[in-house]
Formats: structure tokens, sequence, C-alpha cells
């Protein structure tokens, strides 16, 4: 197939180059794919797109018309795409529904410990030749009590590790998991904010769950919870958060997605102006550490997506559907 691939970086050319085995025709971009993008599909027989692609329904449209048979997602989660659409013009997309839990997992621990120990403040100070350590206090994570919402195998994943830290592990999900059972318990939503001193999020972003961190569930957490997003950005209400570190109710953030992050992450801005001002604010404090949704970048996971992503190709090519990660398919 001839594939047209948008967002693309180098580690990707390299990534999925490697797994192709030269069965298909790659064409990269750097372009996001969204409606205004979409006539660069043209004389391909495939899209492959990312994260932060936006296909809503004119560009769904348009990549109909250009005889697109298939748009390949290069990662698990399919929040921009508009999948009503997509049925509507009988448009198949397929996606990576895992790659390694344990490179997001890890990453949000990384947070945690960033965040607990100041370590991102202290490095600084080294370099300034400052060897105070006074605001550079932490706490034990042996004993306290971890909140984690959302248990797929990327929350069950994270349980385990801060279970071996000594920590209790509770958790919240409509669909209960046997693994996560083994690790911690399920409560309900509303006692995890109110016992929880780290607050982990690990769950799909929809309807339900848009928003999930406002400002009445941030009212029932402890003073100075520690809250950490590795998941997807519009889980929080960025502003309501803004107010809560303000007033202290939360203590500590610790972000690796931002719900406006589609036209600032994964590219450099170094030469320019930061024009989101809510952005601009949320990375004053000093207890907020913000990451460019790097949690999934590892060379274990980099591979996977790219096997899969390849996978669903010969998939669709070979008229072998049931080999084909499927996210919507009449």
């Amino acid at each position: 197939m001839k594939v047209a691939v948008f967002s693309s970086k180098p580690y990707d050319k390299l990534h999925l180059e490697n797994a192709n085995d030269g069965r298909h025709e790659f064409e990269f971009f750097e372009a996001h794919m969204n409606a205004q993008t979409a006539p660069l599909a043209a004389g391909f027989d495939a899209v492959c797109c990312f994260v932060n692609d936006t296909l809503d329904r004119e560009a769904v449209r348009q990549l109909k018309e250009a005889n697109i048979k298939l748009v390949a997602m290069r990662c698990a989660g399919f929040n921009n795409v508009d999948l009503k659409a997509c049925e509507e013009y009988d448009l198949h997309i397929a996606r990576v529904p895992e790659y390694s839990p344990f490179a997001v997992a890890e990453h949000a621990v990384a947070l945690i410990l960033d965040l607990n120990r100041n370590i991102h403040r202290a490095v600084n100070r080294v370099k300034e030749n400052d060897y105070s350590l006074n605001g550079l206090l932490g706490f034990d994570l042996h004993g306290k009590t971890v909140g984690v919402v959302g248990t797929g195998k990327i929350g069950v994943c994270f349980a385990r590790i801060m279970k071996g830290f000594g920590c209790e592990v509770i958790a919240s999900d409509p669909y209960e998991n046997d693994a996560m059972k083994e690790v911690g318990s399920y409560v309900e939503a509303h006692e995890l904010w109110q016992r929880s001193d780290i607050i982990s999020l690990h769950c799909p972003l929809i309807p339900q769950t848009k928003h999930l961190i406002n400002s009445n569930t941030i009212g029932q957490m402890k003073k100075g919870t520690m809250l950490i997003n590795t998941s997807r950005g519009a889980l929080i209400d960025t502003r309501a958060v803004i107010e809560a570190l303000k007033s202290g109710q939360i203590g500590y953030l610790g972000l690796d997605v931002y719900e406006e992050e589609a036209n600032l992450f994964f590219e450099d801005y170094s030469n320019d102006m930061l024009l989101d001002d809510v952005f601009a604010r949320l990375i004053t404090f000093p207890n907020v550490v913000v990451t460019g949704h790097q949690a999934f970048f590892t060379r274990e996971a980099l591979s996977a997506i790219a096997n899969v992503t390849i996978a669903n190709l010969n998939g669709v090519e070979d008229g072998k559907e049931d080999q084909v990660q499927w996210v919507k398919r009449k």
C-alpha cells in the first residue's frame, strides 16, 4: 500500500521503515492531519496518523473522496476522530491499542518522584552553584495512599510499582480488573478523591470523563494532594487546577498531557512567543512539572507501535481483517 504518514518525526520514519521491511511505500509529512492538510492524501491508499491529528467530519469526507482505504492510527487514543462521520462515510480506522504499559506507568512514577523530591528545582540550583536544601523538603512515599483512576494495563502496571514503594493502592473504574484486585482495592470515586495522597489518571477521554478533574472533584480531595496525568489532557479542567494550585488545595501537579496540546506539543517553539496564556500561567508554579507527551517515548514502545501499525496495513491489504486492530468497523 502507498501510505501518507502525518505528524511524522525522524523516529517515526526509522521505526516504521524498520518494521515495514520494504512492503509498503511510505511518504512522510511533518504536517498534522486536519481538514486543511487532508488533500495531501490524494493518490495514497492509506494514511497513518498520530494522537493530535484531527480527523473531523470535513477531514474524513476529504479522505473518503480521495479513496483512502484505511486510517492507521499509530497510537491508542482516537478522541480526535469523528467516529460517527467515519461510519457515515464508510472509512475504517485501525489503531495500536497497546504498546508498552511500562513506558507510561514508569513515566507517571518519574513525575511523582520529581515532584516529591523537587529534583527539577535541585538540578537548577546546583547549576547555579547553590547547594542549599531549603524548599526542597519531600516526604516518604512509603505508607501513602495512591488513587488510580482507570485500571487497564497501564493503570495496573502503575499500581504495582506504587505497591512496591509500600503505598496503599486504591482504584476507581466502572469495569473492575482482577489484576488490580491483586494489588489494591476498588472504591467509589468520591472515596478515592477523599482518601488519596496521590492521584494518577489512567483512563480514556470519553464524554463521561472530560474534565473529570474539576472544581467539584478537586474540592473533595485532601489539601495538598499530588495529581498526575499521563493519559489525556482534557481529563483535567486546567483553569480549575490553576485555582487549586493557587489555594494550595492541589500541592503538586505532574502532567505529560494538556487539554490544548494539539498545536503545542511535539514541536520546537523555542524561538517563538508562548501564546497560550493558560499554559503559560500553569508552568510558572514551582510545584508543577510538565513534559511534552513523552510518557510513551521508549525504544520498546516505538518498535511496538510500528509493528502493530504495519500489521494493520498488512491485514487490510491481505484481506485478513480479523488481524486488524479496528477502532470502528461496520
